[in-house]
């Protein structure tokens, strides 16, 4: 496959957890050991991991940084971290822990002035902005706050700022193991052929990811279909 696939790690209290729909009261913990996930990711042959912060995202503050120095120290996975990045000082210790990439969304929607400055200062390069959509509305705040801003402006006005990479969840879909959000993602792709885009949500099979491939989408983002075997590791081995 010419797609990137990219398993994903969700940290609560520290394990490795998923949510349904984003929902934190429909959790389910797959590893109480991290570190145990990525090697396993990594043994495989993968090359990048998605590290979200779902402690961070609902308290609006970074929180599992440990893990995250933990996995870029012990690993050679390129990772993206996000969740709960809102101030200086997040995005400075998500960058010192070894983040090769910092997964932002609700700080774009909140502070668009602190946002476009962090691009100047880091590059535009660094940054992996997510768009995460309630019927094609961005949500925010791990996905605990709905806004009216349509998500294809949301993309326009930071392709424009100098955003590369994208990656889009349909929480409707997110854990839901129904399929990705082919639409949506056809859409984007359509809109913006030089994005590099990223599918999130929803994910069960390989036959899905050939799917988003022929849509044109550069990068997946899978983590449940991983942990309830539906997609085997290394399957995604031999692709």
């Amino acid at each position: 496959m010419s797609i990137e696939v990219i398993p994903a790690i969700d940290i609560l209290n520290g394990k490795c957890v998923r949510l349904t729909q984003g929902d934190y009261s429909r959790q389910k913990i797959y590893n109480e050991h991290p570190l145990e996930v990525a090697r396993q990711f990594e043994d495989a042959g993968l090359k990048r991991l998605h590290l979200v912060d779902l402690d961070g995202a609902r308290q609006g503050t970074v929180k599992n940084w440990s893990v995250l120095e933990t996995l870029a120290g012990k690993t050679s996975l390129i990772i993206d971290f996000g969740g709960g990045i809102s101030s200086n000082k997040d995005l400075q210790i998500v960058f010192d822990s070894g983040a090769a990439f910092a997964s932002v969304g609700s700080i774009a929607v909140k502070d668009e002035i602190l946002f476009l400055e962090w691009l100047v200062k880091f590059g535009a390069a660094r940054f992996l902005l997510g768009a995460d959509v309630r019927k094609e509305k961005i949500s925010i705040s791990g996905w605990q706050e709905d806004t009216e801003i349509w998500v294809y402006d949301f993309l326009e006005k930071y392709i424009q700022a100098g955003i590369s990479r994208i990656f889009c969840t349909d929480i409707s879909l997110d854990g839901a193991m129904e399929g990705p959000s082919l639409d949506l993602y056809k859409n984007i792709v359509q809109k913006f052929p030089d994005l590099y885009f990223i599918a999130s949500g929803g994910i069960r099979s390989l036959d899905d990811i050939f799917k988003l491939e022929e849509l044109g989408c550069k990068g997946a983002i899978l983590g449940k279909a991983i942990y309830e075997g539906l997609i085997k590791l290394k399957d995604l081995a031999k692709c």
